[in-house]
């Protein structure tokens, strides 16, 4: 699980800001908080902010991290890491490497991971963990090629000579089966997922319908119908076979990949409504996958991420959530991650939204409500917690909002100003 994270100098956050899943002051609302050992975190964290505040820099600054640590022994000697792009509106900040930092949980184990790192190499790298309530260091990477080892110096030291400046030595150190840094580089390949919008987690999950898995279907007609979307039976033919492989041969050639033949896998669904007809009788009626609302075909290719998540620990971070989505079913799916009974795996979400329904204290806490705002003048972002105003329980906070209470909402001129201007 995701306890915090931070980021200095990378797009519009110059300065060093914190999203904490950390569960803050207050007893309200306790199904949406999980205790692991001595540490209360939060299920669902929902981050508000004008466009162009910062908000979707949030998601790119973990995507950026999470996928240089998943790629790092991919990247070739001299291979450039292009998606780091630092401050630009400052003369100091655009020539000074970009800085990221989690603090985590896997297997019950706390850990502190921290690096700096610009397009060209990795500058400086920590590796913590917490057997204890003091942190042990298992390594300490400063200006790129000089290493600090606690324990097991010797293997260590032969690890960090075969490292290359543009590789994170949490991933090197991995792939050459150090054990102490296995959990937490596991964590970043397989715990954490980040997601550019709710639509996009569809395309590679209508796959797992051709599994012919009971559950899932079941999971997803009772998802439908909490969504008032009636759906009587799903049916689902897979089918994989041979593409045409002579325009594959010519972009890559039959040597390059051992002559084996390059096959597609192609699944048709159809869903099933029953519908009642003028002469009052129910009929049902096959309908197409790709004939389906926008809506249902999200929500449906949703079913199946959404039951693994349930089933096993994951932080889910999605851009704009209520993307193609009614609000209220937006507001079902977050209260599916705080329901303890439902969501067994205490997997966290976290989101940005404009959907200002969700701003209700009966269904997310104060310290759960994060707010973006940038400056106008520097250009510079900030990301901030509902719970650093004085607000009180019973307080209408999505009035408040709108009103401009906290900030992170759009100035917009009246129309006739707009007209005035020749």
């Amino acid at each position: 699980m995701l306890i915090e994270f931070s980021v200095k100098n990378f797009l519009s956050f110059k300065n060093k800001i914190t999203l904490s899943m950390e569960k803050g002051i207050g007893n309200e609302n306790q199904d949406n908080v999980v205790s692991i050992g001595d540490i209360d975190l939060l299920k669902t964290a929902a981050i508000y902010g004008a466009n162009a505040s910062g908000k979707s820099n949030i998601l790119k600054a973990l995507t950026c991290s999470i996928l240089m640590v998943r790629n790092s022994n991919l990247i070739p000697v001299g291979g450039k890491w292009n998606f780091i792009k630092p401050f630009l509106f400052d003369k100091t900040s655009k020539n000074k490497p970009s800085e990221f930092e989690f603090i985590f949980i896997e297997n019950n184990i706390k850990y502190r991971y921290f690096f700096s790192a610009d397009a060209n190499r990795i500058y400086d790298e920590i590796l913590d963990v917490y057997n204890s309530q003091k942190p042990s260091n298992i390594f300490t990477r400063i200006k790129t090629n000089n290493y600090e080892f606690a324990k097991d110096k010797n293997k260590l030291e032969t690890l960090a000579a075969n490292n290359t400046e543009n590789k994170l030595f949490l991933s090197t150190a991995t792939n050459w089966n150090y054990d102490k840094t296995k959990d937490a580089y596991l964590w970043f390949a397989n715990a954490i997922d980040t997601y550019d919008s709710f639509e996009n987690i569809a395309d590679n999950d209508l796959i797992d319908y051709s599994k012919n898995d009971a559950g899932l279907k079941n999971f997803a007609l009772k998802l439908l119908k909490e969504a008032d979307i009636l759906i009587k039976d799903i049916t689902v033919d897979y089918e994989e076979k041979e593409a045409d492989n002579t325009m594959i041969d010519m972009l890559v050639p039959p040597l390059a990949r051992n002559g084996e033949k390059i096959k597609v896998k192609n699944v048709n669904i159809e869903l099933e409504h029953e519908i009642k007809d003028a002469d009052d009788t129910y009929h049902s009626y096959k309908l197409n996958f790709t004939d389906e609302s926008s809506g249902t075909k999200v929500l449906f290719a949703f079913a199946p991420f959404l039951k693994r998540a349930f089933e096993k620990t994951k932080v889910i971070v999605v851009d704009e959530l209520e993307r193609s989505m009614h609000p209220a079913l937006v507001e079902f799916i977050v209260k599916l991650f705080n329901n303890k009974e439902i969501n067994k795996a205490n997997s966290q979400l976290i989101f940005t939204t404009h959907a200002t329904n969700l701003l209700d204290l009966e269904l997310l806490r104060r310290d759960q409500i994060w707010f973006t705002e940038k400056n106008p003048e520097t250009g510079v972002s900030d990301l901030y917690p509902l719970d650093s105003f004085s607000v009180r329980k019973e307080e209408n906070i999505q009035r408040g909002y709108i009103n401009g209470r906290y900030g992170a909402i759009p100035f917009i001129r009246d129309v006739d100003l707009w007209l005035e201007d020749k």
